[in-house]
Order: structure tokens, then sequence, then C-alpha cells
């Protein structure tokens, strides 16, 4: 008692310790409850962070069913034995040995078991590689390669399954009327071979066990069914000289196939299993393994037993040399037969069920499993498809159709074993060892070529409906975040790619745009507004067709431990925005103490290697003056320093509210001031924006600036030289800097400018008085946004000129341009960042539509192929 009593004590002390260890993370044991939980569900939970004072409630380890659960023997073994070991080869084996002789039956037979036999290491390897839910192949597959050719596959296999059912029953019904001819009601059918359709029924095949042709294990017989005998028949298969029907090896294929299927017969099964990781890969292995022996002796035994007329006239043979009598060979037929129906009757539905129950397609919601966890409303649409299918009535035509889907799904499992195989990714660890990616992608090949082998025509329909169903759940399905093998794909592409772009400049050749848009710098946005809605449809104008990668990005003002849980909500927002936009981007979300240590912090460290954005986008802040927002000169001033530092190309687009969607189709021009070399920028923006369909109707004209008026013949005659070498159409318009003083082709533009620039030159006047007034008054150097600045007012005199004669050279020469680019001034060194903004507010005066742009010293065009 004692001993029990320090016991206990021992293990309570234990747990205390334990506790304070655990205390540190604030989950206590709560931790290893919660992870395994959350690791038991298939999908992960968004966020595991508990909010204070809650009281959380965890139930240790899985609901107990009541449902009986299968082992490997009869939840595995016994289904694919009897789904394999079926119809075909009781009445149709002795013929197709009789056809293909003994040697092209036997390579007949390991060609086709061959492909099982890989598809079931594929098989094997993905069940093992973790926990398996209800769904069998298609869950393997959706979870390899996707949602969508996941339901594709998964709705073609049902249709395989459902339809090999009616392939069961009509084998029951051949063999039952084959034994008992006079209760046949119809005295016809049809068969069809390689999409010919003939009219026959095999009635008129002999019906007496006691022919000659049976002569009983021999070596003369052996030899003599040793080789091929390929030739016409009738419809019941009986040579005949004048038949329509000529079978080949490609033929038999197609017969004998459906023979080697239903390996898939124990995954289907797979919420019923004990153990799938245990009993899958054992169970539909030695099924597979145990028919292809029992194929290949058997291929031996008739080939020696009867004559090549015998092996082709009776297709029950194997009831004809029966021990004790051929009822028993008749009997087992029936009931094994019927009994693999009812497993299609009872597999397909659940399947079904099981890809609805994924909810990836809503039109398949009446599907699901009821309340007591039986697919009823399934089992009746599968039972309306075998009904539908028994009633064509002809085994032979219904046996392609059931290769094909299957061949179908098993291609699938190899390509998702190729797949995870090869990108090895670190979550691919299955039990399963003996599989490698090279015999996946043998499987997968031969299905393939298998499929092509047996009818190309059936082939493409099969593709066909495959691909409609994949593109209709592109676009009505919901997505699944499954963690496909696809996924693992790209990533490994895109770093392979990566690696081999390096970290050297990418040549003019090979140079794309990365716009890095800002959406949200300034201007005053609903909180639901993500980013401004013409911005998204510019930064497509600066992708060729729309191809290419867009960052957009979003600062938030504030401390990120305070403003994660907004800023992840924001970034979501975001990229909902991004895709209803359809832009070729992603979304990032900064949240940081000021807008512009935010912006630094994006230029450094936005983008990975030669996929750093090159190209800084946002909208001119027209609004700064009118909503007298004072802060907005020195950020407008920093992000620009900024991007010149970081080496980044800068566009601004002022008027960026009328800016044209797609569908606004604009007449006129697109003019560009070309003022200082930016490696082509400006060239290549007004050539991406023909090849977009609102712009696609305007002209170039280009704007050259000339010191003198003597060299403006020449400086023409070098651009359209320079342009033709570009491949590039434009109109060149020489601009003499002495032009600028003739005001009389102005007229009232000139005025406004002149009247824009007087009011200009009073509030710089005024801020700067006020600038010296508060130096006086501190008894320090001149200082502006804490900085100090160095101002020569006859240099501030000499840019408030130059903008004013630019801005009048556009208006004048630009007023019926669809959109005008100019260079972007670097803002001067030391000037106060409100003077700058006066330069620029000046620059745009009157103009509704501009691209302010300004490269980064390095070629994005070139005159070489």
């Amino acid at each position: 008692m004692e001993a029990d009593i320090n016991k206990g004590n021992h293990a309570e002390m234990s747990e205390d310790q334990q506790g304070s260890k655990l205390e540190l993370y604030g989950f206590d044991s709560l931790v290893n409850k919660l992870g395994l939980k959350s690791m038991r569900r298939e999908h992960a939970p968004q966020s595991t962070r508990l909010p204070d004072g809650e009281d959380v409630a965890i139930s240790v380890g899985q609901p107990k069913s009541n449902e009986l659960k299968l082992g490997t023997m009869m939840g595995v073994f016994v289904p694919c034995l009897q789904n394999i070991l079926g119809i075909i080869y009781y009445i149709r084996f002795s013929w197709i040995v009789g056809m293909a002789g003994i040697g092209g039956t036997l390579v007949l037979v390991s060609f086709c078991s061959l492909s099982t036999i890989l598809t079931t290491i594929s098989l094997s390897a993905i069940a093992t590689n973790g926990a398996m839910k209800g769904g069998g192949a298609y869950y393997l597959i959706g979870r390899s390669l996707g949602p969508e050719v996941g339901v594709s596959i998964g709705l073609c296999f049902f249709l395989g399954t459902a339809i090999a059912g009616a392939m069961y029953v009509l084998g029951a019904v051949e063999t039952f009327l084959d034994a008992a001819p006079g209760f046949a009601i119809f005295g016809e059918s049809i068969t069809s071979v390689n999409s010919t359709v003939i009219p026959g029924g095999v009635q008129e095949v002999p019906k007496d066990n006691s022919r000659p042709g049976i002569t009983g294990l021999s070596s003369d017989t052996f030899k003599e069914n040793w080789s091929s005998e390929y030739q016409l028949t009738n419809s019941a298969g009986v040579p005949d000289p004048e038949g329509k029907i000529y079978w080949n090896f490609n033929a038999l294929v197609g017969l004998f196939f459906p023979a080697v299927t239903g390996i898939m017969a124990g995954s289907n099964r797979s919420a019923s299993l004990l153990d799938t990781q245990r009993s899958i890969p054992i169970g539909t292995l030695a099924a597979t393994l145990a028919t292809t022996a029992l194929y290949l002796i058997s291929v031996l035994l008739f080939g020696a037993l009867a004559s090549r007329e015998e092996l082709l006239t009776d297709r029950l043979l194997t009831a004809a040399v029966a021990w004790p009598a051929p009822a028993i060979v008749y009997i087992g037929i029936i009931l094994s037969t019927l009994g693999a129906a009812l497993q299609s009757l009872t597999g397909a539905p659940r399947l079904l069920a099981a890809i609805a129950n994924d909810d990836i397609l809503p039109v398949l919601n009446y599907f699901k499993v009821d309340d007591d966890g039986e697919p009823y409303l399934a089992t009746l649409f599968t039972a309306f498809i075998c009904v539908g299918c028994v009633l064509i009535g002809n085994l032979d035509l219904i046996s392609p159709t059931i290769t094909m889907f299957f061949l179908l799904c098993y291609t699938g499992v190899n390509v998702s074993c190729f797949l995870l195989d090869l990108l090895d990714a670190p979550s691919w660890r299955p039990r399963w060892k003996f599989h490698h990616w090279s015999l996946s992608l043998i499987g997968a090949l031969q299905c393939i070529l298998i499929m092509f082998l047996i009818s190309w025509s059936f082939t493409v329909v099969s593709l066909a409906l495959a691909s409609l169903i994949y593109y209709y759940v592109c676009l009505e399905g919901k997505a699944g975040d499954w963690g496909d093998g696809f996924k693992s794909a790209y990533f490994q592409l895109a770093l392979r790619s990566l690696r081999s772009l390096g970290a050297s400049q990418v040549h003019p050749k090979n140079w794309y745009p990365i716009p890095l848009v800002f959406c949200r710098p300034w201007g005053k946005l609903p909180e639901n507004v993500p980013c401004h809605p013409k911005l998204a449809d510019f930064a497509n104008c600066m992708k060729k067709k729309g191809r290419g990668m867009s960052i957009f990005v979003s600062i938030l003002d504030g401390d990120y431990y305070e403003c994660a849980e907004d800023a992840k909500a924001a970034c979501r927002n975001l990229s909902t925005y991004i895709d209803y936009k359809r832009c070729e981007g992603v979304a990032e979300i900064v949240v940081a103490p000021s807008m512009s240590a935010g912006f630094q912090c994006i230029v450094q460290t936005m983008g990975l290697g030669n996929l750093k954005p090159n190209i800084v986008v946002m909208r001119y802040p027209e609004i700064w003056r009118r909503e007298n927002l004072t802060e907005i000169p020195a950020t407008f001033v920093s992000i620009i320093n900024d991007c010149i530092v970081a080496n980044k190309a800068v566009v601004i687009v002022k008027g960026l509210d009328e800016w044209p969607n797609e569908f606004q189709r604009q007449f006129g021009t697109i003019d560009l001031y070309w003022i200082v070399r930016d490696g082509g920028l400006m060239l290549l923006l007004s050539q991406l924006l023909l090849t977009k369909d609102s712009f696609e109707s305007c002209k170039i004209q280009l704007f050259c600036i000339a010191e003198e008026d003597t060299e403006a013949e020449d400086l023409k005659a070098d651009v359209k030289k320079f342009l033709y070498d570009l491949r590039m159409q434009a109109e060149v318009i020489v601009v003499p800097v002495n032009s600028w003083e003739d005001t009389t082709e102005g007229g009232a533009q000139h005025d406004n400018s002149l009247e824009a620039f007087t009011a200009a030159q009073k509030r710089i006047a005024s801020y700067l008085a006020e600038m010296k007034q508060r130096s006086a008054k501190e008894g320090t150097p001149l200082m502006t946004d804490g900085k100090p600045v160095v101002v020569n007012e006859q240099q501030v005199e000499k840019f408030l000129h130059t903008t004013l004669k630019l801005n009048s050279t556009i208006r004048r020469y630009s007023r019926m341009a669809a959109v005008v680019l100019v260079s972007l001034p670097a803002p001067p060194v030391k000037h106060p960042a409100y003077f700058y903004m006066e330069y620029m507010d000046l620059l745009v005066e009157n103009v509704p539509r501009l691209l302010m742009v300004r490269g980064y010293q390095r070629d994005v065009y070139t005159l070489f192929t």
C-alpha cells in the first residue's frame, strides 16, 4: 500500500515537472493533444492560436465506429480475385488461345498483366504514403494530381465500374443461355469489334461436349496450337472465310484486357478496411500475381487439351472439360459473375459518393451519403446505368468501353506515383519500398499504348470525356487544397529555373517587366477596396498578352505584432481582387511604422534572384494639395529616391481615374517626350500599349528636344534610323529649345500654364520664407522634414521655367493624345521635397492622362536579333 502511494506521488511529481516545462509555451499539456488532433485532419486548421481565457475541450483519438472493418483477405484479396478472375476467363479465354496460339497468348497475357502489376506497385506506394479515406483510386489520384484531375478520372472510373457490373450480368446471361438455349427470348444479338457492328448471336455455337476435338493433354496438340492463326470469323467468333470480323493481336488485347482489370476492387473499399496501408499492397499484389499465374498455366493447358477448331468453336470449353460435370462450371460462372456484378453495384456508388462528399462539384451534392452513411441515390444512379448497358445486350461492345475507363484510371495512378517519386517531396515517404519512378513511367506509357492498340476511336472518346469533365471542374468546381503533386512540380521547376537564371543581369532579349504595383500609397479609398480599380488594368497594359508576373503590395501603418492578423486578412482580400481582375500576380502586405519605412523594406527584399520587381508603379498624388496632405511630398520624394538607389525603374500614372479598361477603345496618338536616356523603357511601354485592344488604333509620336535649330534635321534622321532598327513605327517630331520661347502658337494653353507657373512661384516663395523664419528663430540651418536643405533660388526658378516650357509644349502638341509619356526627372539633391512636388504639379498641369517614366540605366530593348 505504501509503495502504491509512493508510486502515485512520484507520478504526480513527474506530471507537475512536465507541466512546468511546458508552461513556457502557454499551452501546457494541451499542445500534444491539439497537435495530434490537427494532424489527424486532412486539412490543417488556419490558426492554432488560442484566445486568452478560452476553455478548449479536446477528445483524444478518433471516434469509434460500429462498422465492421475488413482485413486483407476479405477486404482486398477476395474482391480483387473475384473481379479479375471473371467472365472473360471462362467464356473467352480458350477462344483467344485458339486465335492467337499458345505463344501469342502467352505474350498477350504477359503484356496485359505487366500493366496491372506495374499499376499495383504504384498503387501500393501511394496507398502506403499516409492515411487514406474512402474513394479508392479517386482519393489517391485526386490528392496526388489535384481535384480537377481527380474528379475527371474518378468519374470516368465510376462509369467504368458501373458498366463492368453490366458486363458481369451479360456474362452470366450468356453462360445461362449456353447451358439452356431454350430460355432465349430473342434470337439475335449484336456484336461489335473495333467499331464494326454485325448481327448474330451466340446461339450458333455447337453445344455437343463429346466432340473428338478434345484430345486431352497432348504434346502434338500443344505443337499444333503453338503458332497464331488470326482469321475472319462470323459474329459468334466461329472461323468463316466469308466472315466480316478479322481478329488480330490488337483486337484480342481489347477483348482480353478486362480479364486483368479489377485490381482497384480492394482500394475502392478503403473506407471499410482496418489497415489500408497494409491490406491494399499485399492483397492487391497477391491477387494480381495469383491470377497472372493462373492465366499463364491455363494457356498451356488449353493449348495442349483441345484442337484449334475446338478452341475456336466452343466458347465454353471450360465447362466441356470440367470435372465431374459441366454444370459445376456453369453454376460457378453464374455465381461468380453475379457476385462481381454486386461488388460493382456496391463499389461504384461509394466511389461516386466519395467524389460528392469532397464537395468539389456542387452538381454532385445529391449523391452524398445520407445520415446513416449509405449512398442511396448514388446506388440508384449506378443501377440505372447498369440496367441501361444490360439492355444493349452485347458483351463485346461493352468490354472496350470498360477497358478504356480502367486504363485511364491506371494511367492516373502511375502518373501520380511517378510525379511524387520523381519530385521526392519531404512528405513522400511510402512504406512500400518496391517501387521506383521508372516503373511508374513504364506503367503509364504501357497503359496509353494499350488504349491506342485496342481502338484509337475509343481512346479519343474517353480522353475527350475526361477533358470535358476536367474543364467543367475548372470552371464550376470549388478549389480543394490537397497539396497535389503538380504544385510540387511547379515548385521544383521554379527552383531550377531560378537557379539557371542566376543573379547576373538579364539580357535585353530576355528582359520582362515585373511591376511592383503600389496599391494604396495615397488617396482615399473605401476600406473594402484593396487597390485602385484602374491600377490592375494599367499593370496588365505593361505585359504582353497579359503574361508575366506582377506584385501588388500595400503597406499597413502600425506595429507588426498588433497588425499581423489584419495584414493576413488584407492579403487575402487583395489576392481575391487580383484574381477577379484576371491579373497574373501575387499579393503582399507589409506592416511598418510608416509608409517610407515600409517601402524601403519592400524595395530591398521583395522578390528572389532575377525575379525581383524591376519597375515600381504607383499613382500620382493628385489630391495632396486639395486634401492638404502635407506629408505626401516627403513620402513621394523618398520613394523615388529609394527606387533610384535600388536601381528600379519608376512609372507614375497621372489621371488614373480616366485610364481606359479593355472595352474602351482609344483613338489619337501615344505621344512620347523622350528627354533623357532610360534604356528604351519608354519605347517599350508604348509598344506594349499598342498590343492592348483599347490602344491598338493609336499611332505613336516621338518628340525629341534639340538644343539648336541646326541640330533638328540630323537628330530627326538619327532617331528615325534608330526606330527602324527597333522595328518600331513612329512619327518623329523634333522640338528646338528656342521654340519654347515662342508663345504665339500656345494661345490659351500657354496662358493657363503661365497662370499655374505664377501660382507655383508664390507658393514656393511663401514656403521658403517660412523656412528662413523658422531657421532664424531656432538658430539652425535651413531644415525641412527633419533634414538640412540647400536652396539655390536661381536654380529653383530655372527648374520652374523648364517645367513650364515642357508643360506648354505637351499641351500644344498633344491635345489629341490618348496618353502622354514623359521622362521623370530625379529629385534635385538637397532641395525641399515640397519644391519637387511643385515642379511635378506644374509638369502635369491640365494634362488629363500622363505617364512619368524613369528607367534604371539598363537597356530593355535591343537592336539585334
